[in-house]
């Protein structure tokens, strides 16, 4: 069993019913796989969602996060983020704390990521990435 998390743009897409990107989800839940949503991610779209006053979306996101477990986050993986953090500033290829956070979290516990952003992950040694929105 691969348990796979879903970066923030690939919940929105299921939030707008992107057709590709809803049959990959269904078709990884079916081949027994397990699906979460990172705690950053989390923060992500209730933030965003609720800085939009998009209620019906956050009704379909609470719908959905009743289907995926949102999991916590803990001080080994805040050490992997800090330690990520200045490898990549000191090679110059500094990236964002959110990013930072969901690709530790991923490492920590060794999730795959699901995004349509590889370019902004792929600095990040040791994480497994995968795109479900291309076709």
């Amino acid at each position: 069993m691969i348990t796979f998390a879903l970066d923030t743009n690939i919940v929105s897409y299921i939030l707008r019913g992107n057709e590709t990107v809803l049959r990959r989800l269904e078709a990884t839940i079916k081949a027994g796989n397990q699906i979460i949503i990172p705690p950053i991610v989390y923060y992500e779209i209730r933030r965003g969602l609720l800085a939009k006053n998009a209620a019906t979306q956050i009704a379909q996101f609470d719908e959905l996060l009743a289907e995926i477990e949102v999991a916590g986050i803990d001080i080994s993986t805040l050490d992997i983020a800090a330690s990520t953090y200045a490898a990549l500033k000191n090679a110059g290829k500094p990236i964002s704390d959110a990013d930072l956070l969901i690709g530790a979290y991923c490492i920590k516990n060794n999730f795959t990521l699901v995004t349509n952003n590889i370019k902004h992950f792929e600095i990040i040694d040791g994480l497994d990435l995968v795109n479900w929105s291309d076709a």
